[in-house]
C-alpha cells in the first residue's frame, strides 16, 4: 500500500515542480539564470518541508545526516522535531554527526545529547544499516552537503544507505543541495577493479553532479549490488543551475574551512597519497603544500595538533617549506602541482609517490601514476581521459535535474 502511495506521490511531485515554476526553462532563461543565480537566493531541499513531510507526517523515520544538515540556521533535526517529526535514529558518515572527527578517524555509536535520538556510525567497519536496524523504519531521509569529488565519502555512504533501502524495501527521499564543483566535469574515471570506499562509482574524478543526480544515475545504471533499485525521491534546489557559484554555509568536513579549500580539493587531494602536507594541522588545510626541506618552497609553516584535523604524518612542530595558494589560484581540477612537485621530487632523488596502492584508489586505476612516473606531460595524460570523459557526459544527461 505504502510503496504505491510513494509511486502516486513521485506524480504528484512532477505535478507540483511544474505548478511551482520548476517546468523546463528556455534557453534565453537558462543563460539569464546563469548570470543571476548565486548562493543568496538558492533554496535548498531541506527547506522544502511543502514537498516531503506529507510524505514523513506520521511514519517513523531515519535520517543519513551531518553538521551540513541545515534548514537556513537550525539543523534539520531539530526542524523536523518542531514539526512533530518520529526520529527513530540518526545514521552518521565520516566525520561524525557534528562533523568534528578527523579523516579517518574512527566515529562511534551513542546518544545525542541535545535530543536523546539514537546515533549509529556508519563509518568503520559496518558502513551500511543492518534489516533489524531497520525494522520499525517507513522511510528513509538523506541530507549532506557533498563538495562534487569522486573519492569524498559521503557519496559512498549514501550508496550503501541506497542499498540497505533497496533491500528492506524503504522509501529513500534525498535532500538536494548545490554541489560547489558542480560547473564542470574532469578527471581519470574510475575502474571498477579499483573499487574502494573513496571510489565507488564508474565515474570521473570530479563528477558534476549533485548527490540528487547521483542517486538518480546509481539507481538508473543499476550499481547498487545485485542491480537492485531503490524507491528513489529527490526534492529538488529552487534557483540553482550548475554554473551557480555557491558558497557553503557550513563547513563540510574539518579540513575544507572555505571556498577556496573546496576548490582546491580535488587537485591537491591527491597529494594525501604522498609524503607531502596538504596544511592538515594549520588554520589552512587544501590551501598549501609543504615538504620538510627548504629547497621546496619559500613558504614556511609548522602544522600543529588541532581537533578533527587528522593526519598520518607526524609533521608536528616542524617546519615544512613550500607553497600557500590564494584565491587566483581557486581554478577547476589541475595536474599542474602534482606534476611540479613531482619534478621536485625527482631533483632530489626521490618518489613523490609514497602510497602507490591508496593513489591507485583516489585515481581511479594504476594508469594516471604509470603515466606521472613515465614523464608524460599534462596535455597527454588529459587526452588519455577523452573517450571516457565523452561516454560518462552522454550518460550523465539523462540524470540532470538542473540546467547546465
Amino acid at each position: 500500500m505504502y510503496y504505491s502511495n510513494f509511486k502516486s506521490g513521485l506524480l504528484i511531485l512532477i505535478l507540483l515542480m511544474t505548478i511551482i515554476g520548476l517546468s523546463k526553462p528556455s534557453a534565453t532563461e537558462i543563460i539569464q539564470n546563469s548570470l543571476k543565480t548565486n548562493s543568496a537566493n538558492v533554496v535548498v531541499g531541506a527547506e522544502r518541508f511543502d514537498i516531503y513531510l506529507p510524505w514523513i507526517n506520521d511514519k517513523n523515520i531515519a535520517l543519513m545526516v551531518n553538521q551540513t544538515s541545515l534548514v537556513k540556521d537550525k539543523h534539520l533535526v531539530d526542524a523536523l522535531i518542531e514539526q512533530k517529526v518520529a526520529i527513530e535514529m540518526i545514521f552518521s558518515p565520516e566525520h561524525g554527526f557534528r562533523g568534528d572527527h578527523g579523516a579517518g578517524e574512527k566515529v562511534l555509536d551513542g546518544i545525542d545529547s541535545k535530543t536523546g535520538i539514537k546515533l549509529l556510525s556508519l563509518y568503520g567497519k559496518q558502513k551500511k544499516p543492518t534489516a533489524k536496524q531497520l525494522k520499525k523504519i517507513d522511510v528513509m531521509l538523506f541530507d549532506i552537503q557533498d563538495v562534487g569529488v569522486r573519492f569524498y565519502t559521503y557519496i559512498s555512504s549514501m550508496h550503501y544507505l541506497m542499498e540497505a533501502c533497496a533491500e528492506n524495501n524503504i522509501p529513500l527521499i534525498v535532500l538536494d543541495r548545490p554541489n560547489p564543483n558542480g560547473d564542470y566535469v574532469d578527471g581519470p574515471m574510475l575502474d571498477l577493479n579499483y573499487q574502494s570506499f573513496v571510489g565507488m562509482h564508474p565515474i570521473p574524478l570530479v563528477h558534476g553532479l549533485t548527490v540528487g543526480e547521483l542517486a538518480k544515475m546509481i539507481n538508473g545504471e543499476r550499481w547498487l549490488k545485485n542491480g537492485a533499485q531503490c524507491q528513489l525521491m529527490v526534492v529538488p534546489v529552487l534557483n540553482y543551475n550548475h554554473q551557480t557559484t555557491y558558497s557553503l554555509p557550513v563547513k563540510p568536513s574539518p579540513n575544507l574551512p572555505n571556498d577556496l579549500a573546496v576548490r582546491l580539493y580535488p587537485s591537491l587531494a591527491l597529494f594525501e597519497a604522498t609524503d607531502v602536507s596538504v596544511g592538515r594541522g594549520t588554520d589552512y588545510p587544501f590551501q598549501m603544500l609543504g615538504y620538510p626541506d627548504k629547497s621546496f618552497g619559500d613558504f614556511v609553516f609548522k602544522p600543529h595538533s588541532i581537533t578533527g584535523s587528522w593526519s598520518r604524518l607526524n609533521y608536528a612542530g616542524e617546519s615544512l617549506y613550500g607553497i600557500r595558494f590564494n584565491n587566483e589560484d581557486s581554478s577547476p581540477f589541475t595536474l599542474k602541482y602534482f606534476l611540479e612537485w613531482n619534478h621536485k621530487f625527482g631533483n632530489n632523488n626521490k618518489h613523490l609517490i609514497s602510497r602507490p596502492d591508496f593513489f591507485d584508489k583516489l585515481a581511479g586505476s594504476d594508469k594516471l601514476r604509470k603515466q606521472i612516473l613515465a614523464g608524460e606531460s599534462i596535455d597527454a595524460i588529459r587526452k588519455s581521459w577523452h573517450k571516457g570523459l565523452q561516454q560518462y557526459l552522454s550518460m550523465r544527461k539523462a540524470y540532470l535535474l538542473y540546467p547546465e
